[in-house]
């Protein structure tokens, strides 16, 4: 691998291409944007390739990473075919979903010859953009890999030790799994922040009284709300049980507070710490 494309210049795109100046120097890594704005301030940011010419960060690519919202892979992937041959080039990709990219590109992957390995390193920040890009957002981060098609153990290892020379921990997974997995421990939770937000700070004055429990419990609600709405609506039917799952359990707290017993309330809240608990040490960069 000397060449590599990442096409989407925002928080995940700017930190891979950081990541890999530092970690694969000798990796010929070149950053794609629609925008002169987002490319300059790539610039800005030390990234050395940058460009709104899709040709050029195309050329010669052994592998390209779409860093895009997932809605747009289709276009841009459809757009980077016409400039060059993409015969036995790994495209992947960073979607927090992974069966709507793998089943949206699968026809035209097929027709320029090219291999589709998804990717999904759960890596990232409230915070969007290119500005907000890091060197180090992918140490010690989980990636959730997917080969679909079984495409060569080649391939597989190639994009895997590319995303763990970043400092990340490979799995391998179906995109069915995946997304199933992500509902839970992903999705569900940024609808729990959001709804904390709303019924929390429903007074917003009230915020002045907030301490870190209700700041650490909403922090991922301060996300891109155009992402995260693609991203709960493209997995809606996997996020239907756990959903379910908490208005039961929600009703349950409420049965238990009109019961008046503690003991009750307290096996509650002990189960789910001794599972919070099993989680181990907080990573420093936010997960997706």
């Amino acid at each position: 691998m000397k060449r590599m494309a990442v096409l989407g210049s925002g928080l995940l795109g700017g930190s891979i291409v950081l990541a890999a100046q530092k970690h694969r120097p000798g990796l010929s890594v070149c950053l794609w944007g629609r925008r002169e704005a987002g490319v300059s301030e790539a610039r800005e940011r030390g990234i050395h390739e940058a460009t709104t010419d899709l040709a050029e960060a195309v050329s010669g690519a052994y592998v390209i990473i779409l860093a895009s919202p997932v809605g747009a892979m289709l276009e841009i992937l459809k757009a980077a075919a016409e400039t060059t041959s993409l015969e036995g080039v790994i495209i992947s990709d960073v979607g927090s979903v992974k069966l709507t990219p793998r089943d949206t590109l699968e026809d035209l992957v097929k027709e320029v010859g090219a291999l589709y390995i998804g990717s999904h390193p759960m890596a990232g920040s409230e915070q969007a953009g290119v500005g907000a890009a890091t060197e180090d957002l992918f140490q010690g981060a989980a990636c959730v890999m997917t080969n679909d098609f079984n495409h060569p153990d080649s391939q597989v290892e190639a994009l895997r030790s590319m995303w763990e020379s970043l400092g990340c921990r490979c799995y391998l997974t179906s995109s069915e799994d995946h997304d199933r997995v992500m509902a839970r421990v992903s999705h569900l939770p940024h609808i729990l922040a959001s709804v904390g937000s709303l019924v929390g700070l429903k007074n917003p004055d009230d915020g002045l009284f907030a301490g870190n429990g209700m700041r650490d419990t909403t922090r991922v609600a301060s996300g891109h709300p155009g992402m995260w709405a693609e991203i709960l609506q493209r997995n809606k039917a996997a996020l239907k049980q756990p959903l379910e799952e908490t208005i039961s359990y929600l009703r349950e707290m409420l049965a238990m507070l009109d019961d008046s017993s503690d003991e009750r309330v307290i096996r509650f809240l002990q189960d789910a710490k001794t599972l919070r608990d099993g989680l181990g040490p907080r990573r420093q960069s936010s997960d997706d």
